[in-house]
């Protein structure tokens, strides 16, 4: 289909754009992180929506890929596709991750005990690798502060906004981003030393 080259004028910019984010983001800039998540999360969570069907893990899967996207975007390669393929990448992992999880579960609660060692490998290695991210995270946490942990928590995992946080903890906006962002920076550097790789998958 033909494009008006005002339009692919556009398309690039926005590529330029994103990709400038990324490259911030490798280097530590939480502002770029914020940044890039208010130009991409909307997408990200349709895409993680259309392969789970459900709401709640949508709003789960997309947390988990902003923190991937927060400790590992230095590993991002603009020579192997643009930064929201990337991201396109990322999410559709995690949401197929995600929903070979739900079914393993539901399957092994609807096996009879002795039907228990039965369970497919694949299965098993969907179910152990959530299971290694989920546990890296707790004991990552662990290394923020209480009042960073809560922040986090409740910003990545409650899915509150910034104003939302602040307001739940009591707390002015400037403060609230500034105990998320010390977190996320605390976060980012406990993942590193466990020596974790957003794309071991």
């Amino acid at each position: 289909m033909f494009q008006p080259s005002s339009q692919r004028r556009d398309a690039d910019t926005t590529v330029q754009t994103l990709a400038g984010l990324v490259s911030q983001v490798g280097n530590g800039d939480e502002a770029a992180f914020e940044a890039l998540y208010e130009r991409t999360s909307r997408r990200v969570y349709g895409l993680a929506l259309r392969v789970i069907q459900n709401p709640a893990m949508a709003a789960e899967v997309v947390q988990e890929v902003y923190l991937q996207v927060w400790t590992a975007a230095g590993t991002y390669d603009p020579s192997r596709g643009s930064p929201q393929s990337w991201l396109f990448t990322l999410t559709h992992r995690r949401a197929v991750d995600r929903v070979r999880s739900e079914q393993s579960s539901r399957e092994r609660g609807a096996r009879h005990t002795q039907e228990a060692s039965a369970v497919k490998v694949d299965s098993v290695d969907e179910t152990v690798h959530h299971t290694i991210m989920t546990e890296t995270l707790r004991s990552c946490l662990s290394s923020l502060t209480v009042r960073q942990a809560e922040a986090v928590t409740l910003a990545y995992y409650d899915g509150l906004t910034y104003a939302q946080v602040a307001d739940r903890l009591g707390l002015k906006l400037p403060t609230a981003k500034s105990r998320i962002h010390g977190g996320l920076a605390r976060l980012r550097a406990a993942m590193e030393q466990q020596g974790y790789n957003a794309q071991s998958r």
